[in-house]
Formats: C-alpha cells, structure tokens, sequence
C-alpha cells in the first residue's frame, strides 16, 4: 500500500527528534554529517539519531551532536541469509530501530534498501520526489517528498532535504563537527599522508607518480605516511615506499585512528576515495586526484 503523502509540519515546535538514514558509504556519510550542525542549530535540543553501516559506525560517534547511531549490517546479511546469527541480529536492529518514535525519519541513502530502513522507523519517512531520486521506487515508502535538484553537490542535496523536512533553509558553510580521538604512534615530524587506495581500479593514480611526489614533499621536509586497509593496499603501500626512509607504512588503523592521523597531517593527497573526503571535511590541506570522472561531479 502506497503511505499517504502529505504536508511535513514544518517548524512545529513540537518536533523533537529525527532518525537519519545514510548507511553508506564513507564518502556519502561525511558528505551527510553537516546536517546534524544545522538541525540544531535551527531546532536546538533536538534528538538526532543515525543508522550506519557497521564499519561506519565509528565515524558518525565522532560527531557529538548524533544522539545514538543504530548499526545495521546489510552488506554482512545478504551473505549470510540462512545464518541463526544473521536472523538474530537483524531482530536486535529492528528492536533498536522501533525503541522510540521520531517525529521525522529522513532517508538520505535514495535507494530502496534505504527507504525500507526508514520505512521500518517508527515516524513519518521525507525524502526526495521521483524527479529527484537516485531510485524512484524508494519514494514510494516516503510520506513526505521534496524536489531537491539532483546536480547539486550531495552536500548541499543533504542539508537541503532535511531544511525542507524541519522547516529551514540552510545557509553559511557546512559543519562536519568531526571530533577525533587523541593521535597516537604518528611520525614526530610533520607528516604528508598519501590515500592511494580506492575501491576502483580506474581511480588509482600510478605508483610512478606516488613515487615522484614522494620525492617531492620529501623535498620540502614531510614524511609521508601511507595508510592501507586491505592485504593489496598494504603491498602498494610497501611498493611506493620503497627505497626511502621518508616514507612510513604504518599498521592498520581504525578509522578514528585515521582520523586523528588525517586531522593532524600538513597535507593529504588522495585519489577519489571517503578518506580523500574526510580529510577535506576536517579541515586539512586535501588535494583530490580524480582520475576517472569529472571534478565538478565528484
């Protein structure tokens, strides 16, 4: 059955709480994060809560002004569909997802899997209209829906959807308001860090030319740092660093622990990854290589 659709109670005092859907990825979450500044900023004491991914979990606590994050596991599940333990935790998040009613459950993620998560919430579900939408059939589990121009930055189609679900239009520079934890085992020097990892080989950047930039900000009295997250990013790490003592592979980090490395680095240079978007949302010296789609789309 298709859920009524009607007009969002735009500026009511009474609207105390909000359940963000935006469960991945990385990039996309950070990207999402300045809503949380804005909407208590125009409704302060709100309760703003957040269902994320498991491995993202860490990131959304870092922002203080998210009440409660709410783990959820689809990419786990959905390959592990007869698992007890799979059925027993999707029990567990939907309790979680249920404890309380939201007086708005706004669906950033556009997508269907998206939509059911905030469908599933107890409180009216706002999102983008059909025109706007990355699949318009998530919109039929929406109850209120926007027009949000689809060739703004996901920025600013963010802090617009949930201006229009609360009643505001948002203005000034975005807050990420990203706090991480104390930095620990980073070069004592200052430091460069160098995200060459990505999840699509047409976004890598030759290791010829990590190489030579190496050289480079050597030049200019950095080390460079180079994090990894997999046993091939840590073999490509291992190959750029090669030969020099100006470079650092460190051990695996989490990713609080990469934030703190990133929060506090002199320069990040990173191929179009959410670690390149992280350092830029916490306010480092970012440069972006990407090498497969335009800038201005990114």
């Amino acid at each position: 059955m298709q859920p009524h659709r009607g007009r969002a109670r735009h500026g009511s005092s009474a609207m105390t709480s909000a359940l963000i859907i935006r469960p991945s990825s990385l990039g996309d979450i950070v990207h999402a994060l300045p809503i949380v500044h804005d909407l208590h900023h125009h409704r302060p004491g709100l309760a703003v809560d957040w269902v994320a991914e498991e491995p993202f979990t860490a990131l959304v606590r870092l922002n203080r002004g998210v009440r409660r994050v709410i783990t959820v596991a689809l990419r786990r599940w959905r390959h592990r569909v007869l698992s007890r333990s799979t059925w027993r935790e999707l029990s567990a998040f939907r309790h979680e997802l249920v404890r309380e009613r939201y007086d708005a459950v706004i669906d950033l993620q556009e997508q269907v899997k998206g939509a059911l998560i905030a469908w599933l919430a107890r409180g009216p579900v706002h999102g983008p209209d059909r025109t706007s939408v990355r699949e318009p059939m998530a919109t039929l589990l929406y109850r209120h829906t926007y027009r949000i121009d689809p060739r703004q930055h996901l920025i600013d189609r963010c802090r617009r959807l949930a201006g229009r679900a609360f009643g505001y239009k948002p203005e000034g520079e975005p807050h990420f308001d990203l706090v991480p934890p104390p930095l620990t085992l980073a070069p004592d020097a200052p430091y460069a860090v160098f995200l060459h990892a990505t999840s699509r080989d047409e976004k890598l950047w030759p290791e010829a030319h990590w190489q030579a930039l190496l050289e480079h900000v050597a030049g200019a009295g950095l080390e460079a740092v180079l994090p990894w997250g997999d046993a091939a990013e840590l073999a490509r790490s291992a190959r750029i660093a090669a030969g020099t003592s100006a470079a650092t592979v460190p051990p695996r980090r989490t990713l609080p622990e990469l934030a703190s490395l990133l929060s506090r680095a002199t320069l990040v240079v990173g191929v179009d990854t959410g670690l390149t978007h992280l350092a830029a949302a916490l306010g480092t010296p970012t440069v972006a290589l990407f090498t497969a789609i335009l800038a201005a789309s990114a």
